[in-house]
């Protein structure tokens, strides 16, 4: 039987703290659409299913090749990105909801400012002087190119902290995207001279210690980072550089 309609359930909100409530919409089916080509269609012609005109949906999104982790949201009940997420193998309804371990701003879109906070405490970046030539990077060993090449596609979508059952609206726990990427650069040779720094950062409230070990994060995270691997690590090097304080105390 040939589909002649895509439904859609959308959860919405029109502000931070308003009350949420749903609408339903019918678009003509499209082969080969994504969500977020829904969700334009309904931008452009915000009528629900029982012939509502309504505001026009919000959501973010931006490189539409699963890049940015900015279209981020849960689809019929799966956190993932709306640019990969194709109606051809979604089932009928489509759910959309937004994520809900970040506050949401309207409608599916989140504000992940949390994660980005929590970047700065770990230093995720490499400290360099950029005012004169300092000549060409690091050769690294092969066998830590692979490992830093899975850890720097984190592109901070969310989906592992969406899962994760630590991470909640009230805490402050940091959850894996932030432990994986303390790994990432403190294996890079300019970075690990920030290593100790990092690994301060993540041993204090919200940091690895109240990870949990659920392993979902590993699961859901669309780029496949050995999130589980990271924290493992992380682990291991906070608890040698809680001995070296220790015995430098």
């Amino acid at each position: 039987m040939t589909r002649e309609t895509i439904a859609l359930k959308i959860k919405r909100q029109d502000a931070p703290g308003a009350k949420p409530y749903w609408n339903v919409f019918k678009l003509p089916y499209l082969p080969h659409a994504n969500v977020i080509s829904c969700l334009q269609e309904i931008q452009r012609n915000p009528v629900t299913a029982d012939g509502k005109t309504v505001t026009p949906v919000t959501w973010d999104c931006n490189c539409l090749e699963e890049v940015c982790g900015s279209c981020t949201m849960l689809i019929n009940g799966r956190v993932r990105q709306a640019c990969t997420a194709l109606v051809d193998i979604l089932e009928d309804p489509i759910v959309l909801k937004p994520m809900s371990k970040f506050p949401v701003v309207r409608d599916l879109q989140v504000d992940r400012s949390r994660m980005f906070e929590n970047l700065k405490k770990i230093k995720g970046w490499i400290e360099i002087d950029g005012s004169y030539d300092i000549g060409e990077g690091p050769v690294f060993p092969e066998k830590i190119r692979e490992k830093a090449y899975a850890l720097s596609q984190c592109m901070t979508c969310g989906c592992c902290l969406e899962a994760c059952p630590q991470f909640t609206l009230t805490n402050d726990f940091m959850g894996a995207a932030t432990f994986s990427q303390v790994r990432y650069f403190n294996l890079h040779p300019t970075g690990a001279m920030n290593k100790e720094e990092r690994l301060e950062a993540v041993m204090k409230s919200g940091g690895i210690a109240d990870c949990g070990n659920a392993q979902v994060c590993v699961e859901v995270c669309p780029k496949k980072i050995p999130l589980t691997e990271s924290i493992a690590e992380i682990g291991r090097e906070t608890t040698l550089q809680l001995l070296k304080n220790l015995v430098l105390k």
